[in-house]
């Protein structure tokens, strides 16, 4: 195999370089959730289950915990925060249930899931058409606002989609080969052999790819959506 560390080194800090310059401030604490995020799972979740700890059960608790501590970081103790992490836990918990109940109805298991990929470009598709509506509504409430202004409403609006959508991004890329994962980090592999793995460089790539697409999608869509609605303005 090739060792792949020092090139992964640079994909991850353009990627830090693209979410600092789009997100701001937002975009640097996305970056800290993300860590905390990778922390619990890699150094809690994978060696739990190792242990033989209740799959479902261990997953939910390490995805309700991050939720939590990502939407503190990201939005701090707010009351759209708080109302973000009810919002996340309960959906997590529901989305559990339902799963439970959908696959004992159709006698399914988790063992023929297929990428993730195009449920990915329907989420970028998704941040897109959220900033532009948005736009479009703020348009429409104040249509006195000059093109900077209504981008500068866009950008504010896009950097709290960077807070929550890089974490959704990356965990839905491993979430996808996540038995693979867990049989990797079984064999005990160092750090360095582990991120030099094919598998692993290659879903680290692709997540951070979309994460970058989507955030330069942002700023893209709230200059376009700004000059368009302005441009009517100045025509009527």
């Amino acid at each position: 195999e090739f060792d792949r560390l020092i090139p992964l080194a640079i994909v991850v800090a353009l990627f830090i370089a693209a979410a600092v310059i789009v997100g701001g401030r937002t975009g640097a604490k996305s970056l800290v959730a993300l860590a905390v995020t990778l922390v619990c799972l890699f150094g809690v979740l994978l060696p739990a289950l190792m242990k033989g700890a209740n799959t479902l059960l261990m997953t939910f608790i390490v995805c309700a915990y991050v939720a939590v501590v990502s939407l503190t970081i990201v939005g701090g103790v707010q009351k759209k925060s708080v109302c973000a992490m009810l919002g996340a836990v309960a959906g997590t918990a529901l989305a559990l249930l339902f799963g439970l109940l959908a696959q004992a109805l159709t006698r399914v298991d988790g063992l023929r899931i297929e990428d993730v990929e195009p449920l990915l470009q329907l989420r970028q598709t998704g941040t897109t058409m959220g900033i532009a509506s948005s736009l479009a509504e703020v348009h429409a409430a104040n249509p006195q606002l000059s093109r900077r202004e209504l981008f500068r409403s866009g950008m504010n609006i896009g950097r709290d989609m960077v807070g929550t959508m890089t974490n959704t991004l990356i965990l839905a890329f491993l979430g996808s080969g996540f038995t693979l994962i867990l049989y990797l980090y079984s064999l005990g592999l160092s750090f360095r052999q582990l991120m030099s793995s094919a598998y692993v460089s290659m879903e680290v790539v692709s997540g951070i790819a979309s994460s970058v697409g989507v955030i330069l999608s942002i700023p893209l869509t709230a200059l376009i959506t700004a000059a368009v609605f302005t441009r009517e303005k100045q025509q009527s």
